[in-house]
């Protein structure tokens, strides 16, 4: 079965940068959709990036130009890399994979399999 494992999240100063990696195993991850969604308290999740398995992206507006998000399809690693963290990045950052990308089926489809997740809190 799909298995994600994130790591990576941190507590940082504004300014800083981190990279969250993703592990995954139980499926051809060269065949599916990879990507990464955050949540803050209170909040509804929101999709921040996510790269198809030909290596089309998507970028979350409020995130681009800060954070890159790219895959290792030889070991099965996604990772997300930002830069210029402000405080609106605080969430719990989640790794999610589906054949399928978001939003391609249906506007409000998502990833049908989720990690545990990775907690980033800038400061």
């Amino acid at each position: 079965h799909v298995q994600l494992v994130e790591s990576g999240g941190a507590s940082v100063q504004a300014g800083g940068s981190l990279r969250l990696s993703c592990a995954a195993s139980g499926f051809t991850y060269t065949r599916y959709c990879m990507g990464w969604a955050r949540q803050a308290p209170g909040k509804e999740r929101e999709r921040v990036a996510f790269m198809d398995k030909r290596g089309s992206t998507f970028c979350l507006d409020s995130v681009k130009g800060r954070f890159t998000i790219s895959r290792d399809n030889a070991k099965n690693v996604l990772s997300l890399q930002m830069n210029d963290l402000n405080p609106d990045d605080t969430a719990m950052y989640f790794c999610g994979a589906d054949f399928f990308c978001p939003g391609v089926l249906e506007p409000e489809s998502d990833f049908s399999s989720w990690g545990q997740g990775t907690q980033v809190t800038v400061s």
